[in-house]
Parts: structure tokens; sequence; C-alpha cells
């Protein structure tokens, strides 16, 4: 009997060991139907989550703000943006067809929350991992390399304009 629990519980180990190598073999193929599964998933059970927390000093995860290209609405998304001199970079593990990338792309610009402090960003264009991963850290390139993530949106900071008021003499 406990030969045969033994057999089973091995036969689901292995299917479950290939259940994941296929669907990251699927996720680096950029196989349309599992990114859209996954995104799915994402977006019903992991975004819910992060958007608790999200933008906050010590969160998981930052906010992106963007508005519909058609619809004018304004979205909040989870992502993980990597700093650098002049904005950040954003690592597009289901390539360029996300909604929020399309609008940010459309809208030329967006609001990054992260760490509690809001940056107004533009300029945002797609980039190789080759150029991105100068700003990534060593400790987290092996995953993205791992699932074939190979494009990140660039944007940069817009540093706020000094406003000159002129006081009228008081008559």
């Amino acid at each position: 009997m406990w030969k045969r629990f033994g057999q089973i519980i091995g036969g689901l180990f292995l299917a479950l060991i290939a259940l994941a190598v296929l669907l990251l073999a699927s996720v680096r193929a950029e196989y349309p139907p599992v990114l859209t599964a996954v995104r799915r998933v994402n977006r019903a059970f992991w975004n819910p989550r992060a958007m608790k927390t999200a933008g906050q000093p010590g969160a998981m995860a930052s906010v992106i703000r963007h508005v519909g290209r058609t619809s004018g609405t304004p979205y909040e998304t989870p992502i993980g943006p990597y700093t650098t001199d002049d904005g950040f970079v954003v690592a597009l593990p289901y390539g360029s067809t996300p909604d929020w990338l399309k609008n940010v792309l459309a809208a030329d610009s967006a609001v990054i929350v992260r760490e509690g402090n809001t940056y107004l960003v533009d300029r945002p264009e797609l980039i190789p991992s080759a150029v991105a991963f100068a700003h990534v850290p060593d400790s987290e390139q092996w995953s993205l390399r791992l699932f074939g993530v190979d494009q990140f949106l660039r944007v940069r900071r817009v540093e706020p304009q000094e406003t000159h008021e002129e006081i009228a003499d008081p008559v």
C-alpha cells in the first residue's frame, strides 16, 4: 500500500514539474494564449492584493497611473520599476501587448507612485533588456532572463518647474 502511495505522489510531483516546465517554455516563447491566461490570473488574484500596499514605503510593488486611450478612464496598475538616473525602467514580462503599456505610450506620460513618492514621467520608450539590465540588480536579472523578458519600458521623470510669481506692490 505504501509503495503504491509513493508511486502516486511521485507521479503527481513529476506531472507538476512537467506543467511548470511547459508553462515556462510557453511564457519564454511568448505564446499568446498562455500569456493571456497568465495575465488574467494575475489581474484577478495578484493585482488586487498588490494594490492594497503598492506605492507605499516598503511595498513590493509601485503604481503606474495612466489614462485609457479611447475611454479617457483613469487606471492604476501595479508595476515593479527599477530606478535610473533620470527615471525608471519597467520589465515587460508579457511583451508590448498589455493595455496599461499601450495607454502610457499613447498618452506619452504617466504618474508613478514609488515608496510613497509621486513622479510625473514622460517620453516612454521600449528598450531591450541588454540596455535595461544596467539598472536592474544582478540578483533579479536571473529571473527576468529565465522568463525570457526581453523588453522594458523606459520613462523619464519630469522635473517640477519652478514657479515665479510676480508679487504686486500693494497700493
